[in-house]
């Protein structure tokens, strides 16, 4: 069974709960109206009851009551929904005073005068006709210190035919309004669902090759809105990611066919004719060199591989910056002394980090110093703490690099002097290692250089906690 859409489930569900509020302020209104009604009727029964009490105390015994009735007539004339009675309490066979239609039942009226008190109450009876009645009924004394029970009833009908219009209208009416709440419902949710065709419409022309296309935010809900600017932004970085990784395989190509034809050269010009042992043993000398080159560049390539997936790597830990800084030194000493550079370590301090990947960094950093440094020169490690950063700043004279340069030092492949840097072995993924190892911690990696002056390197560890 194919499933509902969204925008059906919301109408739905926004006309059902439509449905019954209506019905729920239908039934309210009905309980309210009954309500006043029932509260109107006591109230004037009340008002009649105390004009019937001041006319009553003009009388001075029961007797006097059925032969001079004129004066409580004149009280329930005009109103025939209106029923007095008056009975002796010593006498209950005949009422003293029957005016009005209403109430013929000589029954109700008898179990109403039975308990009558000396406060004014109300009681609901339903005639032998089904007539509904709200009667009222008390003890009122007369001049002469008798009490007569009084009842003053109300036929409801009125009521009844009021109440029973609201439930005819209201029962005529309920469909309309439940039609217009759904196609209104249904309306609101497709007005309110129209950008997600945006997102399909954008979703459909997005693919490896075309990662360019972009959600547009204008006048779109806020929520929407959010998810649009949120979505906008993943199809950036996977644009900058396929954008990197298709001008890393072009560079990683351009590298590896540079050995790669090298060798194949090497080997053809070899095997077109007969060599000496001599002769072949220096074409294997230099095949060997271009496969370590090749061995190399592999090896940098499975390291940043190793720090793009940061969830394979051991915890970090607190480390003394200075004895990494100390061990790697101490390592580059010997090439230090062939090129006649003094290496000086000043500073301490500790960070969080990788022990092996830091030692990295720093070999990386040192050894491009070590290359580019003249002879006799001094090559300065030093580590500063800072406000929010431990800093270790890698120094070294020497000819510089143009301003050009320095934005692109920390990208793959990339090399200020190509024929130079290939001829040292360098793979030109040094720096770029350096700078997804301070990624991975969290920190930075920068160059600030001055043609013919000094060429530092930072990195900036976050402080350890």
């Amino acid at each position: 069974m194919k499933p509902m859409s969204l925008s059906l489930r919301l109408g739905l569900t926004v006309s059902i709960l439509g449905a019954l509020l209506v019905v729920f302020l239908a039934i309210l209104a009905y309980f309210a109206l009954t309500h006043e009604l029932n509260a109107l009727s006591r109230d004037s029964l009340a008002s009649k009851m105390e004009q019937v009490e001041h006319s009553l105390s003009l009388y001075t015994d029961p007797g006097e009551i059925s032969s001079k009735p004129h004066i409580l007539l004149d009280q329930v004339m005009g109103h025939d929904n209106l029923t007095l009675t008056i009975y002796d309490r010593s006498n209950l066979r005949s009422p003293l005073l029957k005016s009005g239609t209403g109430m013929t039942d000589p029954r109700l009226e008898l179990k109403a005068v039975r308990a009558t008190t000396d406060q004014l109450a109300y009681a609901r009876s339903t005639d032998s006709q089904g007539k509904r009645f709200l009667t009222a009924t008390r003890l009122i004394r007369l001049k002469d210190g008798t009490s007569v029970p009084v009842l003053m009833s109300m036929d409801n009908a009125h009521d009844q035919a009021l109440l029973s219009a609201y439930l005819r209208s209201t029962l005529m009416a309920l469909p309309l309004l439940l039609i217009f709440i759904g196609l209104s419902a249904w309306a609101a949710v497709q007005r309110g669902l129209a950008p997600m065709r945006e997102f399909r419409k954008v979703a459909a022309m997005v693919s490896a090759q075309d990662l360019s296309h972009r959600l547009s935010v204008v006048n779109m809900p806020q929520e929407l809105s959010e998810l649009a600017h949120g979505i906008n932004f993943m199809l950036h970085r996977l644009d900058n990611g396929v954008q990197q990784l298709s001008q890393f395989s072009d560079d990683l190509a351009h590298e590896l066919r540079s050995p790669i034809n090298n060798l194949m050269g090497k080997a053809q010009v070899t095997l077109s004719r007969e060599r000496t042992t001599e002769e072949y043993k220096n074409v294997l000398v230099s095949c060997t060199e271009e496969l370590e080159r090749v061995a190399r560049i592999v090896s940098d390539m499975l390291f940043l591989a190793q720090v793009s997936h940061p969830s394979a790597l051991a915890p970090f830990e607190s480390i003394a910056l200075e004895e990494e800084v100390r061990k790697v030194a101490e390592m580059f000493s010997l090439s230090a002394q062939d090129k006649q550079i003094h290496l000086n370590v000043l500073g301490s301090a500790r960070v969080l980090g990788d022990r092996l990947m830091i030692q990295r960094a720093i070999s990386n950093l040192l050894s491009n110093a070590l290359r580019h440094c003249p002879a006799g020169k001094t090559v300065t490690l030093l580590i500063e703490q800072g406000a929010t950063q431990v800093s270790l700043l890698v120094s070294n004279p020497g000819a510089g690099i143009e301003a050009q340069h320095l934005p692109h030092l920390f990208d793959r492949f990339y090399r200020v002097d190509s024929s130079r840097s290939r001829s040292q072995g360098s793979t030109g993924l040094g720096l770029a290692i350096v700078r997804s190892i301070m990624s991975l911690h969290q920190g930075v990696a920068e160059v600030k250089s001055l043609p013919g002056t000094m060429t530092v390197f930072r990195l900036g560890f976050p402080h350890a906690q």
